[in-house]
């Protein structure tokens, strides 16, 4: 997946927004105004920030070379995914559904509400 990619698969997301709040080279994907990802437009190669279970980032860390603790995240929650390794579209596509779910699962129960218009 190149950064397109990942932006048009995030987007299609019900209720995900992108935006830049950090700076002009570091796209942000989020739910209902909370963050479940991160592309580095700049840094090469491209790299991806998700959310993760703690126990599966432990496990896809050690199974991927390709998946490092988050890059400027809390290394407990956040994997960092470098795209041009070992992580294929389909486990990558995976990757960024969970993080989608885990942060949809925390929202508020006024916030799913409004995410179940979309």
């Amino acid at each position: 997946m190149d950064a397109e990619s990942i932006r048009e698969y995030c987007l299609a997301k019900p209720g995900t927004t992108e935006e830049f709040p950090f700076d002009e080279s570091t796209l942000v994907f989020k739910v209902m105004g909370k963050m479940f990802g991160l592309v580095s437009l700049t840094r090469m190669p491209l790299s991806l920030n998700l959310k993760c279970d703690p126990d599966r980032a432990e496990e896809l860390r050690e199974r991927y070379e390709a998946i490092l603790p988050g890059y400027h995240m809390n290394k407990k929650h956040w994997n960092t995914i470098i795209l041009e390794e070992d992580v294929n579209g389909k486990v990558l596509a995976n990757l960024i559904d969970h993080s989608y779910e885990l942060v949809v699962s925390k929202l508020t129960k006024k916030l799913k509400a409004e995410l179940s218009q979309f």
